[in-house]
C-alpha cells in the first residue's frame, strides 16, 4: 500500500445545487414554451415528443461516452451497432426537433425562445449526467477505500493477536 492518502474528489454542494437549479430552470422554460405553443395540436404534440426524445437521447449519449471512455482503459467497449444507435438517435432527435421548430408557423421570437430553452435543456442534461456519474464514481471509490481500510485493520488485529 502507498503511504500517501488517496483523496476522493467530489463536486461542491454549491456546484451540485447550481446544476440541479439550471436543469430545473431549463425544464421549466421548455415546459412553459411548449404549454403555450400556438398552432395545431399535432404540432404541439410533435414538439413535446421532440423535446422528450432529445432529453432522453442526451442522457443516453452522456452515459455511452462515459462508459466507453472508462471501458477503453480496460480494453472493452460497446458494439459498433450500439454506437450507431446512440449517436444516430441523438442526431435524429436533435435534427427532427430542430426541423420541426424551424418549419413551424409561429412568431420568430417564439421560435427563438423555444430554440434557446431547448439547447439550454440539452446542455444542462449533459452537465447533470456528468455530475451524477462523478458522484457515483466517487461513492464507489470511497467504498473500495473503506473496504481496504477495514481489511488492513483486520489484518493488523490478526497479526497482533498471533
Amino acid at each position: 500500500m502507498s503511504s500517501s492518502p488517496i483523496v476522493v474528489q467530489r463536486d461542491t454542494k454549491a456546484w451540485q445545487l447550481q446544476v440541479w437549479v439550471s436543469f430545473g430552470i431549463a425544464v421549466f422554460l421548455c415546459a412553459v414554451g411548449l404549454a403555450w405553443l400556438p398552432g395545431e395540436q399535432l404540432e404541439q404534440a410533435f414538439m413535446v415528443m421532440g423535446y422528450v426524445f432529445c432529453l432522453s437521447a442526451a442522457f443516453v449519449l452522456a452515459k455511452f461516452v462515459r462508459d466507453n471512455e472508462s471501458a477503453s482503459r480496460r480494453g472493452g467497449g460497446d458494439t459498433p451497432m450500439w454506437k450507431l444507435v446512440v449517436w444516430g438517435g441523438f442526431a435524429v432527435a436533435m435534427g427532427l426537433t430542430g426541423w420541426g421548430l424551424m418549419t413551424m408557423d409561429v412568431n420568430v421570437t417564439y421560435k427563438a425562445f423555444l430554440g434557446v430553452s431547448w439547447l439550454y435543456l440539452i446542455t444542462t442534461a449533459f452537465t447533470l449526467a456528468k455530475m451524477l456519474r462523478d458522484r457515483h464514481e466517487a461513492d464507489l471509490l470511497e467504498a473500495r477505500l473503506q473496504g481496504r481500510r477495514e481489511a488492513a485493520q483486520a489484518a493488523a488485529q490478526n497479526s497482533s493477536a498471533n
